[in-house]
């Protein structure tokens, strides 16, 4: 078995530039962006075992225990640390489930045996499905890196039809609401939605995968402006088609136009959590901080995290059979 002693996995977080629910409605495209936010998980040799039953080590261990043979009854101890925000829509909920699986299957596996990463994310979404019965953009996209073009299924991982390493000399700009997210409701209704043919969704499913070809052709064209405007399209799709922004967010992004000249997107849904902007990296310092100023008095609670995308691994792709797309 693999030396306990040095297991140590990170996996960074994502933000949505575009298509939030596409990913499981099916039929249209998300654009998601890894973001250098990681969430780390360090198994600790000599610490008490976890042993809460609702907790997510020992959740993820009896998911593991039956398709590894050979694992202990409890999992190890675990060490946990995230410099994303939690429950802010950036996905960290996923890249925590996506570190723990990476670390647990290293224990778990004879010495010089790695189990695969497509299979790892294709655990990664199972477990996750059968608790949320959401999408696998989150899992792709913390295991991929860089920027994606997802195109969406009902069931089952999405197909990422393009990739790309995003722009080194721009930057993100996440402002964190302080409000957290509730992802749960958010998708049981919108299956109802999907469910009776609402045409609100219907109408929401068109605009966003719109507003993601524009991203993407952003993306491609290294136009951050351009991609600026389909992100403000994306969240305008998001606020006036399902109801997904609230009057604090919508507040938070008035003020960053306002006083920045920055558009901002919320970035996931459930009525809180954070928006995203994108700014070329000279601007980025002044930006923030000119930001977070002006935000300090109106909205003590929220925060400004300059941050910059999270490089791809092209040699540890996940895999045709898991949802990507050949080269």
């Amino acid at each position: 078995m693999s030396d306990v002693q040095q297991i140590r996995a990170a996996v960074s977080c994502r933000a949505c530039l575009s298509g939030e629910d596409l990913d499981w409605l099916g039929g249209g495209r998300s654009v998601s962006l890894a973001l250098d936010l990681p969430t780390t998980v360090e198994i600790v040799p000599g610490a008490p075992p976890e042993t809460a039953e609702d907790g997510w080590p020992v959740q993820v261990w009896a998911f593991l225990r039956e398709r590894l043979p050979g694992l202990a009854a409890t999992p190890p101890g675990v060490r946990v640390h995230s410099e994303a925000p939690s429950a802010s829509g950036l996905s960290s909920s996923t890249a925590l489930i996506v570190a723990l699986f990476r670390a647990f299957a290293e224990a778990g596996s004879p010495d010089g045996e790695r189990v695969p990463d497509g299979l790892i994310v294709q655990w990664a979404y199972e477990f996750e499905f059968e608790r949320f019965n959401g999408g696998g953009m989150d899992h792709l996209a913390v295991a991929e890196g860089g920027a994606l073009l997802i195109d969406g299924r009902e069931r089952g991982l999405p197909v990422v039809l393009e990739r790309l390493e995003f722009p080194e000399d721009w930057r993100v700009v996440v402002v964190d609401s302080g409000t957290r997210k509730n992802t749960g409701d958010h998708i049981r209704t919108v299956r109802a939605q999907l469910a009776g043919g609402d045409p609100a969704l219907a109408a929401y499913r068109a605009e966003a995968d719109r507003a993601s070809a524009e991203a993407w052709a952003a993306l491609r064209g290294r136009d951050h402006e351009a991609l600026g405007a389909a992100m403000a399209r994306a969240h305008a799709a998001m606020r006036d088609h399902q109801g997904m922004s609230t009057p604090l967010l919508e507040a938070l992004r008035s003020l960053a136009l306002d006083v920045v000249g920055l558009p901002l997107k919320l970035s996931g849904a459930g009525g809180g959590g954070s928006l995203v902007g994108v700014c070329p990296e000279a601007n980025a310092p002044a930006v923030a901080a000119r930001l977070a100023d002006a935000l300090r008095e109106p909205f003590p609670r929220a925060r400004v995290i300059p941050t910059r995308a999270a490089a791809g691994k092209r040699g540890a792709r996940v895999g045709t059979g898991v949802g990507v797309s050949a080269d």
